[in-house]
């Protein structure tokens, strides 16, 4: 029997799950928090919010699957033992924003972003990056990312139905853990970006963002 010829496209998609995989599993005693959107009703969508709440929660999926690269990279690359350690912190609690926005998209019958593997990998990229310039410049790119995290998660706050608490629920949590991640990193010394490096990061943020909500 002739064995499966796996793509590039399916080899990226299976390592970046060998990766996220790897992540929950040697991480087997976290305290898995209550998914936010339990307690929260359902809706009757019409097609057309049920297609733009499906686009927001891919997006923020994806920028989870980022978030794990950033935290991943920046991590191996601190210099600081206590740095290190946080910032492994804070990829375990992205762990939940991560499966509260895979569930929510199962629930809308909607797949994450295709394009998985390319998050990943890009962001890994640029927190390794942001390392080799010293702790707090690390730091520094840390919190800013939060930042724009949650001006992200506010936009789509603004944008979901009104009636929609169970996707409300869930950003509502994870804006309020990003904002405390990046004030974490600020009291941990971080500096302050230069403009010209802010813009450059949401641009970034923009293309992904655009692209996520379709693929």
């Amino acid at each position: 029997m002739k064995s499966r010829q796996y793509s590039s496209f399916d080899r990226g998609i299976m390592a970046l799950d060998s990766v996220l995989s790897g992540i929950v599993k040697t991480n087997p005693d976290r305290e898995k928090r209550l998914y936010p959107g339990e307690s929260h009703p359902e809706i009757n969508f019409d097609a057309n919010d049920k297609r733009h709440v499906s686009g927001l929660m891919r997006v923020n999926h994806a920028g989870e699957i980022a978030a794990q690269g950033l935290y991943k990279a920046q991590s191996l690359i601190a210099k600081d033992d206590k740095l290190k350690k946080a910032m492994q912190q804070s990829a375990i609690e992205e762990i939940d924003h991560l499966e509260w926005c895979e569930q929510r998209l199962k629930e809308l019958g909607e797949h994450p972003s295709f394009l998985g593997p390319i998050w990943y990998l890009g962001s890994f990229g640029m927190g390794a990056i942001a390392g080799f310039f010293g702790d707090k410049w690390n730091l520094g790119f840390l919190a800013e990312t939060e930042y724009q995290v949650v001006n992200h998660l506010d936009e789509h706050l603004k944008q979901l139905p009104m009636d929609d608490s169970r996707s409300r629920a869930i950003l509502e949590q994870m804006r309020e853990d990003e904002l405390h991640h990046a004030t974490t990193a600020e009291i941990a010394g971080a500096n302050v970006l230069p403009k010209a490096v802010q813009a450059l990061m949401t641009l970034t943020s923009k293309i992904m963002t655009k692209t996520a909500y379709r693929f």
